[in-house]
């Protein structure tokens, strides 16, 4: 005999329930819209003709679909060598401050490191004060990085918000894991690379991320050590470009049409967040369970 079919339980959700659960979707949609329609602005804006931008003050899709402002943009011919260098310090400096960051937040997280505690107060009191823009030049002068992009690298290579959250997310591991693997002869490093890092992709996904804005979007450190136009990242190099687009210093001669001035922001604004676009699904997945662990375990 054929057993009979079991009946699946079904959760009744009261009429006050699904009001709301509509009301929430009804929010989030207009949240969503919000924070995407002006980044559709932005990239409508960078195709559209200086007509179109001048008659209309919200574009979604250009009547007239136009490549002039990213040709503008292209023909500069330091363009593709500005872009290599923040790739550079992008690349080098997340790694160089993962590195940092991961070996410093998994010592201030064993409970049994002497003067803990000490070292911990420290690295908040950074967050709080800073000794300012002078005294940090001189000492970026002093140590011989002007006009190198370690400048770029070194003077922001940890961060203290950045590291207390890998520590936090690192104090969530159960210390029970770190004593096996100690009774079976792994030593401290082996603890770190094979227990503790595996374990905390998320985080370490999530504070790389961090790390990867924040040297793509260096703007203030390079205008203050970096004199050699060869050496600028792209952020400064889009700044000058808009500069020159907007009649300052002008200097058609390269291009055959010169786009308007708010055409070529927009298209700045497009061509420095596309990197990041494209980074940030790949780590997507780990955001919020590495921000969110970090932030509120220990």
């Amino acid at each position: 005999m054929q057993a009979p079919a079991l009946k699946k339980n079904k959760i009744k959700v009261s009429t006050s329930e699904k009001i709301v659960h509509v009301f929430i979707v009804l929010f989030l949609t207009l949240f969503t819209l919000l924070c995407l329609l002006p980044f559709l602005n932005v990239l409508g804006s960078s195709f559209a003709t200086s007509a179109e931008i001048s008659t209309r003050t919200f574009i979604l899709i250009p009547r007239t679909f136009t490549l002039n402002a990213y040709r503008y943009i292209l023909s500069t011919p330091t363009i593709f060598k500005s872009i290599g260098v923040s790739l550079y310090v992008t690349i080098f400096g997340t790694f160089i401050s993962m590195v940092l960051t991961s070996f410093m937040a998994y010592a201030l997280s064993r409970r049994y490191l002497h003067g803990r505690s000490f070292f911990n107060f420290l690295v908040v009191f950074t967050m709080l004060f800073s000794g300012g823009m002078i005294p940090a030049f001189i000492l970026v002068k002093n140590l011989g990085l002007i006009d190198t992009l370690w400048a770029l690298i070194l003077p922001s290579a940890v961060s203290a918000y950045n590291m207390i959250i890998m520590r936090n997310f690192f104090q969530g591991i159960p210390d029970s894991l770190e004593e096996s693997a100690k009774m079976d002869g792994c030593s401290d490093w082996g603890v770190f690379f094979k227990i503790i890092l595996p374990l905390s992709l998320p985080s370490i996904a999530t504070i790389s991320l961090f790390y990867a804005v924040t040297y793509w979007n260096t703007y203030q450190s390079a205008i203050l050590y970096i004199n050699d136009s060869n050496k600028w990242p792209i952020q400064v190099l889009l700044r000058q470009i808009v500069i020159v687009s907007s009649g300052l210093n002008a200097d058609a001669a390269s291009v055959d049409v010169v786009p308007p001035a708010q055409s070529i922001k927009m298209a700045v604004i497009v061509v420095a967040t596309i990197p990041m676009l494209i980074a940030y699904p790949f780590v997507q997945k780990y955001f919020v369970k590495g921000a969110m662990v970090g932030s509120v375990k220990g």
